[in-house]
């Protein structure tokens, strides 16, 4: 059965990975999110590029996005784990609060990324 949720209980965690030739890495961050039940869903998008400023200098990488769902419950776990497994110094964490949607989704989310819960 699904748990309840309302749209305020589900958040989007955005974070991005550098792009290696496979995306290896990115979908081991990203399972393990899953695995850790810190997150119920990690899309990891295809390579993109970011342009950015760093340390006085404006530069460009080939990066991955990867766009985590999650409840408001995980997030200082999550932000714990991603800080450890991340690669950058400075890693990109952005939280969105989940404006709506489909309530049986929501309540997934929510059932998915219970402490303790089934495998």
């Amino acid at each position: 059965m699904t748990a309840l949720a309302t749209d305020t209980d589900v958040v989007v965690v955005l974070t991005t990975l550098p792009a290696g030739e496979t995306d290896e890495p990115a979908r081991v961050f990203a399972r393990t999110l899953v695995d850790e039940r810190l997150a119920a869903c990690v899309s990891v998008q295809a390579p993109m590029t970011s342009v950015y400023r760093w340390k006085g200098a404006v530069d460009a990488e080939a990066e991955r996005q990867l766009v985590i769902k999650t409840t408001r419950a995980r997030l200082a776990a999550l932000e714990a784990r991603l800080r450890t497994l991340h690669p950058y110094d400075v890693p990109e964490l952005i939280v969105l609060a989940a404006a709506g949607g489909g309530a049986q989704y929501l309540g997934w989310v929510v059932e998915e990324t219970a402490p303790g819960g089934t495998a």
